[in-house]
């Protein structure tokens, strides 16, 4: 299903409006290459921030980290937690959906605070 700029995927609606028109337009370009459909948004939007210089800098930062027992989801410099869990995996996955809703960049902390992944998704 071809994209257009009234109707395009979720995780479009926060890039700036010239980085989501050429991402709808690499995305609707690799659908017709027969690429599956995730994928295409996702290179989408990767080659669009490329094009437009639009990369990570301009983008919300997140940070997983350990909190006492729990783990927490903060914005960079942030002082209350967004959201919190017993678990880093429990809390991993809804980090994951909440900073790809807000087109931000996941920092992963170990409990030591050291960072041991970086997620764009």
């Amino acid at each position: 299903m071809p994209w257009s700029k009234h109707d395009y995927p979720d995780s479009m609606k926060h890039l700036p409006e010239r980085v989501r028109e050429k991402a709808i337009e690499i995305a609707n370009a690799l659908l017709e290459d027969d690429k599956d459909e995730g994928r295409a948004i996702a290179i989408g939007i990767a080659q669009a921030r490329k094009y437009f210089g639009d990369d990570e800098h301009e983008r919300q930062e997140y940070h997983i980290m350990a909190d006492g027992e729990d783990w927490v989801l903060k914005r960079k410099n942030g002082k209350h937690a967004i959201k919190r869990e017993d678990t880093k995996e429990d809390l991993l996955e809804e980090a994951k959906e909440y900073v790809k809703d807000h087109d931000g960049v996941l920092f992963v902390h170990t409990k030591d605070g050291e960072v041991s992944q970086k997620l764009y998704d």
